[in-house]
């Protein structure tokens, strides 16, 4: 089993396609933030799991340059359930988006130490655009003499499967099934144009695996796959070495975009805090001072045993 999990991999790590766009928020640290694209991943770290993400993009590139939040609580509920809540707030030029998801899961043994769950995520989208922020050309333009957008409510329903073992997982998703235009031409005088934006369904195919190097090193590469249509295919890679199961160390790649550096600590057997850099391997690089996050999740143990052994993923 432990070959068909490596194979498996890394078929996936080479299945990679060219990418150059960024449509829903995009994360370095996503090993540390899966419940954000995947509900079925709520309760599977088997403890009350808090967590908290902020990253700003593109450092110095000017006003507008995108900045993301977000704030993550999920525990098992039950033998084979977990119940979460998600909160993701994205500003990026003039708009700021901000959605509140709960989330649900449903979880099957297939084996003494594997396990496949099924997850629901439903909420709300909050849209606010202040065209104000904007240096328009021209002052007639009919895209720009409407009111902003103030609090525009969007539900959201999506869903996703989480495999996992205690060296393996993997999942695929779609957080947001529903298709919906934040304004349209019936809103815009003396224009044709049909949809001015719109919400599209993203599709989100997560992998990782656990090499025990040594007693006091382990091996952990991962990847996310982002799939959105009318955009080029969104792959990030990583590497990760976990010392003394304290300390990480690791780099990332994300195709035709970036490279990256990432650290971690387990700082107590219940705090973990994360920190990447990323430097643009566009042309955005000259312009910018790269990207940073930084990330922390703290958890309550609902089984003393989980002290003694921290989850990896």
């Amino acid at each position: 089993m432990k070959h068909s999990y490596l194979t498996l991999l890394i078929l996936i790590l080479l299945g990679t396609f060219s990418s150059k766009a960024q449509q829903d928020p995009q994360y370095t640290q996503y090993m540390y933030n899966t419940q954000v694209v995947n509900p079925a991943y709520a309760g599977n770290r088997e403890a009350l799991s808090f967590g908290l993400l902020y990253r700003t993009q593109w450092v110095n590139f000017g006003d507008g340059a995108p900045n993301t939040g977000t704030f993550t609580v999920n525990s098992p509920v039950g033998n084979n359930m977990g119940l979460g809540l998600s909160v993701v707030n994205d500003r990026i030029g003039p708009s700021v988006e901000t959605n509140f998801n709960i989330d649900y899961s449903y979880s099957i043994n297939t084996s003494e130490s594997a396990k496949l769950s099924f997850g629901l995520k439903a909420g709300l989208d909050i849209l606010d655009v202040d065209f104000s922020k904007l240096n328009i050309y021209d002052g007639n333009d009919p895209y720009f003499d409407e009111n902003n957008i103030d609090n525009k409510l969007q539900p959201q329903i999506g869903a996703g499967i989480y495999f996992n073992t205690e060296k393996f997982y993997a999942g695929l998703s779609v957080p947001n099934f529903l298709t919906t235009k934040h304004f349209d031409k019936s809103s815009i005088a003396n224009t044709t144009v049909e949809t001015t934006a719109a919400e599209r369904m993203h599709y989100f195919l997560i992998a990782g695996y656990v090499f025990d190097l040594s007693e006091n090193l382990k091996f952990k590469p991962a990847t996310l796959f982002k799939m959105v249509s009318g955009s080029p295919l969104q792959a990030d890679v990583s590497a990760n070495f976990l010392l003394y199961d304290k300390v990480t160390l690791g780099a990332a790649y994300r195709w035709s975009a970036a490279m990256s550096g990432l650290v971690g600590f387990q700082a107590t057997d219940q705090i973990f805090i994360g920190f990447a850099y990323d430097y643009q391997t566009t042309d955005i690089e000259a312009y910018s001072d790269g990207s940073y996050e930084v990330m922390l999740r703290f958890e309550l143990f609902n089984k003393p045993e989980r002290v003694l052994t921290p989850r990896f993923f």
